[in-house]
């Protein structure tokens, strides 16, 4: 066994310990993800126990899903290649491990008090206030690092990577702190309706500026690399990059159509939505045109596959959510488990996948040596996908039965015994899900720790 002072590298270190962080909450959020779907189907598993009931275990499993498992994954990644696209080095390595080591206290402290009870009881916006300046903190010391890489660059011209990457960091910086209104600490929230549309202007936000650019990002980076072809288009490439800015912001007021705020927002919300077939059609293109006659050595990197079949599933959330913001297909699919599904495809997915992507390419190469099992990782990748279209299939099928029940007038109970087959299945897929976790972790932990191979390539 490799001793851990002997594992860390002399460069790379933030993103290998991202990277870490990553593997490790995987497994931590899937866990508690299967353990909230087992609740569903009896719930009194939990009974006595206040610290695991659903209405705790839920936000904790998005919450660790968002901030410790895809976000750290990509960043990884991000720190990775940022150095190499501007041929330089990370401004502060050792800002970057201060900031990984805050990222996990973070991490920690927000499932901690989620599971006390402690919340502001806003989606995506759970977090109580000293666990958000905490997130301000670490985003605001990724900010520094990031733009003084910039600045210091020896590479004149910015690749596409580089904008998502660092649009990612000061956008989200920005909407999480507006979203959580961290300036009344007291309850994190304004009142009546304009809390809403803040809200919502930070909950869609946190994965149309956050997750979606870093994925990007990463895609960009490893589908040309491991097709060993140039980007097809990096005009096309901006076109997606700005266009994602100026459309997907506004996009938040879709989760509001039933609720009395201003028309003229709600109808930018719809417009917009649909809108956003010209960012995600630009980001598309450009990747699969670049992979075009290449899908051999997409095939062939495993880090490369996990990346394009988070675009392919990137296709269908994107295209499903602005189906969904139609006001008439709205009033079947809204609070119900169809929106649940849409919300795997999307995080877990299309950013998920991309970052375990990442992880797989930037692992081995920050190592100088092979990961430790290519057929662990192709397993990994099957049962995260069969565990995601499964998602998608059955909550859609789910949030089907329960809006045209409502729809129709049925009260809820009458819908739960018909629907009760179909969570033992979510929970089946979840398990599935959940043994992909262990399996990417152990396999990172034995490139790490046991793996003494030959020098990737």
């Amino acid at each position: 066994m490799v001793p851990f002072s002997a594992v860390l590298p002399e460069k790379n270190q933030t993103s290998l310990l991202f990277i870490m962080t990553s593997a490790f909450w995987m497994a931590v959020a899937t866990f508690i993800g299967l353990l909230a779907a087992t609740e569903l189907i009896a719930p009194d598993l939990t009974r006595g126990m206040g610290w695991l009931v659903f209405g705790r275990l839920r936000p904790i499993h998005v919450n660790l899903v968002l901030f410790g498992f895809v976000t750290p994954g990509l960043l990884g990644a991000a720190f990775y290649y940022l150095p190499r696209l501007l041929k330089t080095e990370i401004f502060s390595e050792r800002l970057g491990i201060l900031t990984v080591v805050l990222w996990n206290l973070t991490v920690l402290a927000g499932g901690l008090t989620l599971a006390a009870g402690f919340s502001q009881g806003r989606e995506y916006a759970e977090f109580i206030w000293p666990v958000d300046m905490m997130v301000v903190a670490v985003f605001g010391m990724l900010f520094y690092n990031f733009v003084m890489t910039v600045k210091q660059r020896r590479e004149k011209t910015l690749y596409v990577s580089v904008w998502y990457a660092n649009a990612a960091i000061i956008l989200t910086g920005l909407t999480f702190a507006l979203g959580n209104v961290v300036w009344r600490p007291t309850s994190g929230a304004l009142t009546g309706i304009p809390d809403a549309i803040l809200l919502w202007f930070y909950g869609h936000n946190i994965f149309g500026l956050l997750l979606t650019p870093l994925a990007a990002g990463v895609a960009y980076y490893v589908i040309p690399r491991a097709c060993r072809a140039p980007l097809y288009s990096h005009t096309l490439s901006l076109l997606g990059f700005w266009s994602l800015i100026i459309v997907y912001t506004h996009v938040g007021t879709h989760h509001l159509l039933q609720v009395p705020v201003p028309t003229w927002l709600k109808v930018i919300g719809v417009v917009d939505s649909v809108g956003m077939v010209i960012p995600v059609m630009a980001f598309l293109i450009n990747i699969w045109y670049t992979a075009r006659g290449r899908l051999g050595e997409v095939h062939a990197d495993v880090s490369a596959k996990f990346v394009f079949t988070g675009t392919i599933m990137y296709f269908f959330v994107s295209i499903q959510g602005s189906m969904m913001a139609l006001p008439d297909v709205q009033r079947v699919t809204h609070f119900n488990n169809w929106v649940v599904g849409h919300a795997h495809i999307g995080v877990l997915g299309f950013a998920g996948m991309i970052a375990l992507g990442g992880i797989y390419y930037v692992l081995p190469r920050v190592l100088d040596r092979p990961l430790y099992s290519r057929f662990l990782a192709d397993l990994q990748y099957w049962l995260v996908l069969i565990g995601v279209t499964g998602f998608t299939v059955v909550l859609t099928i789910v949030g089907l039965i329960q809006g045209q029940a409502w729809l129709n007038g049925e009260t809820v109970y009458r819908v739960l015994p018909e629907i009760h087959v179909y969570y033992v299945v979510r929970a089946a897929l979840g398990a599935m899900i959940f043994t992909g976790a262990l399996i990417g972790l152990y396999n990172v932990l034995r490139t790490l720790f046991f793996n003494t191979g030959e020098a990737a390539s």
